[in-house]
């Protein structure tokens, strides 16, 4: 008789399964809570301490770790027979477990005695066995693939293809479930865990990397790493990239708010009474720039927008949604991607390096703005510092934003020097017939020199904001009164390499 033991803590689906299963005259083995929900659902169940002949224990701390559990799950079909039959362990056939929910309980600020009465013991174990002995044994950790096994169960049972993508998957939780134990416990006391331990799923594989003859895949299941796209090309390494940086920003902005990236900085930000008026004015701080770019937008993409970006040519558009209309537009454009904007999801930024990682938490921080020129900014220079503020610390270092209330005039970035970036910024906006009157301007760090200050003053700036804590700050300020510049200090620097 084929045999399946089912122990869930989460309950989701398991009595739909166990009634398949029983259906189809399969014997079914539980314990705890789980036999318990099958019973009341009218399903025959055999304990497992009755199996073993010996009872739960300490709490449930002992309930499967037993050897006619594991003989049953680790035992070779005609390599273990003799052995299983004198010790009468029965051969278990199907393992559907899912474990105590310790990710979940760790964010609860738990005491850690009772914390880790959520590691799960005896389930982790199951599944090592059961994925290890996968040739005989169809091992199960996700609901997922209940109706998978339900059809199995029923028909020709398991091929080998099914049973070793079920066991890889079970390696996967066990190994996940592990890291999230580890890191907990090697984190106590200190911000980061001496030993970190990572792992994201659903990898996809892309065309190539950064450049045709490098490989490349993305992981994640959520944000930007999980969007797949709804229309055009296959998503490239760079187009992930891209995103990223042009929705970090863009969700920042109050809406309705446009913003172009290319080759990871922005090269075009605007604000708007509605979503077409921000991206115009956005593609208009560099058009050249924006040809070949990604967009982010932040309110919904209807039919006039639609048809001004597919006057040209953008790699992507990503928006929190897209009318009927705009759709039937955009579907023409055949080649270009479409993405729905996901909830943000925080988390620590990775970045390897020669022989290890770096990690950087990009928690929220309190900036302190002070002016410390003897004029203060204007209200509708105030808005325009914010502006240029928050764009700043998008860009790749060094930076020099150039912006008004609603838009971003020249952008100065990546630079190996600041008052380099003023000047390019300068060069680039009356490239395109913009000036610089009545702009402001932010520097992602202090603010060296004066030298910086000059450039933009003398293009026609007339506000600035840095976080100060140069050497030299009393030379800058004195150098902008002197100029009847205004002066904020934030405090707070935003270096971007």
């Amino acid at each position: 008789m084929t045999i399946a033991l089912l122990s869930a803590w989460d309950k989701t689906g398991i009595v739909d399964l166990a009634k398949a299963l029983a259906a189809k005259n399969i014997g079914i083995l539980s314990s705890g809570g789980t036999a318990k929900v099958l019973r009341d659902a009218g399903i025959p169940v055999k304990d497992i301490s009755e199996y073993t002949g010996f009872p739960e224990m300490m709490d449930g701390r002992i309930k499967t770790l037993h050897p006619k559990v594991h003989g049953g799950l680790l035992g070779r079909r005609g390599i273990d027979d003799a052995v299983m039959k004198e010790y009468g362990i029965e051969g278990i056939d199907i393992l559907c477990v899912n474990l105590y929910p310790f990710e979940e309980m760790s964010k609860k600020n738990l005491p850690l005695n009772e914390l880790i009465e959520f590691v799960d013991i005896g389930g982790p174990a199951m599944i090592r066995a059961a994925a290890k002995n996968f040739e005989n044994v169809a091992v199960i950790v996700d609901p997922d693939d209940y109706e998978m096994v339900a059809e199995a169960a029923g028909g020709n049972g398991f091929t080998y293809e099914q049973k070793i993508t079920l066991a890889a998957k079970a390696f996967a939780r066990t190994a996940a479930y592990d890291a999230v134990i580890s890191n907990y416990l090697n984190s106590i006391g200190s911000d980061f865990p001496t030993i970190c331990t990572l792992q994201f799923a659903s990898g996809r594989r892309l065309r190539y990397g950064e450049n045709p003859h490098q490989k490349a895949a993305v992981y994640g299941t959520s944000g930007i790493a999980g969007q797949i796209a709804l229309q055009g090309k296959e998503m490239s390494y760079n187009n992930y990239l891209d995103i990223h940086a042009a929705v970090s920003l863009c969700r920042e902005l109050p809406a309705p708010a446009t913003v172009i990236v290319k080759h990871n900085n922005p090269c075009g930000v605007a604000l708007g009474r509605t979503q077409l008026e921000s991206y115009l004015k956005a593609k208009d701080v560099d058009p050249v720039s924006a040809y070949g770019s990604v967009i982010a937008m932040n309110s919904p993409v209807g039919k006039d927008v639609a048809k001004e970006i597919c006057s040209t040519f953008v790699e992507v558009l990503i928006a929190p949604c897209f009318m009927d209309e705009a759709r039937e537009i955009i579907r023409k454009k055949e080649n270009m991607r479409l993405l729905l904007l996901p909830p943000e999801v925080p988390a620590d930024e990775l970045r390897t390096i020669d022989g290890g990682v770096l990690v950087q938490r990009m928690q929220i921080h309190e900036e302190r703005w002070e002016v410390v020129s003897k004029r203060a900014p204007t209200t509708e220079e105030v808005t325009a510092l914010k502006l240029a503020w928050k764009v700043v610390k998008h860009a790749k270092s060094n930076a020099i934003i150039y912006a008004n209330a609603t838009e971003t005039v020249g952008l100065g970035v990546g630079q190996m020097s600041r008052v380099d970036a003023a000047k390019i910024a300068v060069m680039k906006a009356a490239e395109f017939g913009r000036t610089m009157k009545g702009t402001v301007i932010a520097s992602d760090a202090f603010l060296p020199f004066a030298d910086t200050l000059e450039v933009a003053v003398a293009a026609g700036a007339t506000a600035l904001i840095q976080p100060g804590g140069s050497i030299r700050d009393a030379e800058v300020i004195a150098k902008a009164d002197e100029l009847g510049a205004a002066v904020v200090f934030t405090g707070t620097r935003y270096f971007r390499h």
